[in-house]
């Protein structure tokens, strides 16, 4: 077939499955917009309000199907304005493809209208970024961005296409995409010295993180978990892997993890990390973090090995396939004292929800809303303290239910990401849980719900200030409110209902099961403003690069 660069990008979206992306136009991307127009039964194309809430989308879509998330836009300051989803969704390994336009080829380094070397711009923050120059090499390129974005640890890739590229003619035959390659182990004598610590370990841990939702591991997971009697504790990526009503859930672990996960932590005598990178939130001190316990690292990615925490036996492959690997051929295990002792820590520190200064409980919010919702439903957040309620409250039964930003902690993300969301599943009920800081950073996204009339329940958690860094300076500045507490006057059902959507408010405790079930129950978008007390905080907490030792249970 002889055709044009735009038809060959809509043919090799069609190859790779993709069904749905999302975008935004201009006039360097108008060739493959004119395409878009002629592939539209095939292809849906969501219009967003900003570039940056097209990625968040494409990265909400990712995340909840396991599929290769795709956002389109034009050059410049289109281009540039995804920066920050491909960031997003990169450094949580979530399989993306971005395709820009640029100027014409002759145009390039000339600083022409809406220029800007995007490849060169993301180089650092995407598995890799791509100029095609020429219409010969276009479907080459788009076939191997979408075989690195799902290759091994997966990430974000770019393609960048001039006009001139979108607009020449050239033969295109079609073929199938490559099957997703499995990493075979590639050091599997290590399996036998890993099973060797597991039976001789009498306190194991299980530090489970997002490669094991990313390699559609849960299933093993739980079985390994439960052959070893082992507790399995989340980084907040992992979240959902194992139900949290499981018995062997210990819930989120790090910064914002309940003390059990952190006395876990500082008694186990063997840490097995799967599929997680012992990030800074988690480990927040590198040095003495597990400096008790042989630590097994069960990873992907090569260069995640030592990185952050030095292991002393590392399994280098996919993890779906080293937790089988581990299961075979070992008897089943018991530590009932070890699990006893677990849930005594649990019991020792328990936060329980109550008023503050006569504002409803965000916790109580949460709790109601698991009694509502199903497992199957979608939970999507911004980030701050909202972010750490849900980690701890929110009941995350089932893989790809939780979608929030882990490693850059985007504010703003939520809102794209609730829209990738209920597109990918339109017959789930997606719920955003955000803060009244975030939700004026995608506030605006407001206009693709009621376009497309996305059924999205936002729950704005609305203490009136920046709530996780005025928690911040509390502890460690002197309760210096600076610029924490921005005096704004936004009413968002009003905003709200300006955009054609219905608001509703909880302003107290009755009012939440009430509005909650009406909100759930509404076939159409719907924001509910939810006030909390500005001097909520979210507990307990380990200070940065402190330990379990140095929790903080209370702050009044």
């Amino acid at each position: 077939m002889l055709l044009t660069g735009a038809d060959i990008i809509c043919e090799c979206l069609i190859e790779q499955g993709v069904d749905t992306v999302f975008g935004y136009p201009g006039g360097a991307a108008l060739n493959t917009y004119d395409a878009l127009y002629k592939y539209s039964d095939k292809i849906t194309h969501i219009l967003t309000a900003h570039e940056q809430g097209a990625s968040h989308a494409a990265d909400g879509y990712a995340r909840t199907t396991g599929k290769t998330g795709v956002v389109m836009t034009t050059s410049g300051p289109g281009a540039t304005n995804i920066v920050t989803g491909l960031a997003t969704a990169n450094i949580d390994s979530i399989p993306m493809v971005a395709i820009t336009g640029n100027v014409t080829t002759d145009q390039l380094g000339r600083d022409s209208f809406q220029e800007v070397n995007i490849v060169e711009v993301v180089k650092p923050i995407t598995k890799a970024s791509f100029l095609v120059e020429k219409v010969d090499d276009l479907a080459s390129v788009l076939r191997e961005a979408f075989r690195l974005a799902q290759d091994g640890r997966k990430g974000s890739v770019l393609v960048d296409v001039p006009k001139d590229v979108t607009a020449h003619k050239t033969e295109f035959t079609p073929v199938k995409p490559e099957q997703t390659k499995v990493f075979s182990i590639k050091n599997p004598e290590s399996i036998e010295a890993v099973k060797e610590l597991i039976k001789n370990a009498n306190r194991p841990m299980i530090y489970a993180g997002g490669g094991i939702i990313s390699a559609e591991a849960s299933d093993e997971l739980v079985k390994f978990a439960e052959l070893i009697d082992a507790p399995v504790c989340c980084s907040l990526m992992g979240l959902g892997c194992i139900a949290s009503s499981h018995p062997l859930c210990m819930g989120n672990i790090g910064m914002h993890g309940g003390y059990e996960t952190g006395m876990a932590t500082d008694e186990c005598d063997l840490i097995i990390a799967a599929g997680a990178r012992f990030s800074d939130r988690v480990a927040g001190d590198r040095e003495k973090f597990g400096q008790q316990a042989k630590i097994v690292q069960i990873e992907i990615d090569e260069k995640e090995i030592n990185k952050n925490v030095k292991v002393d036996e590392y399994i280098l492959g996919d993890v779906k396939e080293a937790l089988a690997a581990l299961a075979d051929g070992i008897d089943k295990l018991s530590h009932p004292q070890w699990l006893e002792t677990i849930a005594k820590w649990k019991e020792s520190i328990k936060t329980v929800p109550a008023e503050k200064d006569g504002f409803p409980s965000p916790q109580k919010i949460l709790e109601t809303l698991n009694t509502i919702k199903k497992d199957t439903d979608i939970v999507a957040t911004d980030v701050g303290q909202h972010q750490m309620w849900v980690a701890q409250y929110d009941a995350v039964e089932t893989p790809r239910t939780l979608v929030t930003s882990g490693g850059m902690g985007t504010m703003g993300f939520g809102m794209g990401a609730a829209i990738g969301s209920q597109m990918a599943f339109p017959d789930r009920k997606v719920i955003l849980v955000t803060g009244d800081g975030s939700f004026h950073m995608n506030i605006n996204e407001l206009v693709t719900l009621k376009s497309y009339n996305l059924p999205v329940v936002v729950l704005v958690m609305n203490n009136a200030v920046l709530g996780m860094v005025r928690q911040w300076q509390k502890l460690f500045y002197n309760n210096h409110f600076s610029q924490t507490d921005p005096h704004r006057a936004t009413d968002f059902t009003e905003v709200a209902k300006g955009y054609g959507i219905k608001g509703l408010k909880i302003t107290k405790t009755s009012d939440i099961e009430d509005v909650l079930s009406k909100a759930y129950q509404m076939n159409e978008p719907v924001v509910v403003d939810c006030a909390i007390s500005p001097d909520e905080n979210v507990l307990p907490m380990i200070p940065p690069g402190k330990t379990v030792n140095d929790i903080v249970t209370e702050m009044d």
